[in-house]
């Protein structure tokens, strides 16, 4: 069981533009091409920060429209939000605050034996790296630059630094990078 980081950056390190757009992303290629299918096979649990769920909402659930959206995980899922947030039908979602390490506990219990999946942003997966509760980085950097935005991860790791053991071209426009996550000294 490991507690994994598995996102997409741009090359200059932006999970999103400023207002939270991943539209840089979708032209890169098939999701279905890259190694998601196989991670998300292994995932038992998923935890994720409220941009993050909100992104969600707007974008794949669109709740009150014509044909609203299905929550794409069967995996239950822990949401950090310090506001109030609305659930979503059907969905195994649980909503907290503050410290991760009891969430990582909850998360470990419900998972089955297998891989919890930080989705983002890239703070809360930081407060995981900080309670070293995080063991690998998974990240397809996509063939654009954004400028600014929301970055991959807002910490910084460099001793002992992240440990590259896996490094594939996926496309024209991915290059997905594995790293392993060292305990902290």
């Amino acid at each position: 069981m490991r507690t994994q980081y598995y996102t997409a950056s741009s090359l200059d390190g932006f999970l999103a533009t400023e207002d939270h757009s991943l539209e840089w992303l979708f032209p890169l290629g098939d999701i279905n091409d890259t190694g998601y299918p196989e991670f998300i096979r292994e995932v038992g649990a998923l935890a994720m920060g409220s941009s993050t769920y909100e992104w969600m909402l707007r974008h794949v659930i669109r709740p009150g429209s014509e044909k609203p959206g299905a929550w794409p995980y069967a995996q239950p899922t822990w949401v950090f939000s310090s506001r109030a947030q609305s659930p979503v039908p059907g969905a195994s979602i649980r909503f907290v605050r503050g410290d991760v390490r009891p969430v990582h506990a909850e998360m470990r219990a419900a998972a089955g034996g297998k891989n919890l999946w930080l989705v983002g942003g890239g703070d809360l997966v930081g407060q995981f790296h900080d309670a070293g509760l995080l063991d690998e980085i998974i990240v397809q950097v996509g063939s654009v630059t954004l400028g600014k935005g929301k970055p991959l991860l807002p910490r910084r790791i460099t001793s002992p630094s992240l440990k590259l053991v896996e490094a594939r071209r996926i496309g024209d426009g991915f290059a997905e990078l594995r790293y392993e996550v060292p305990p902290r000294r």
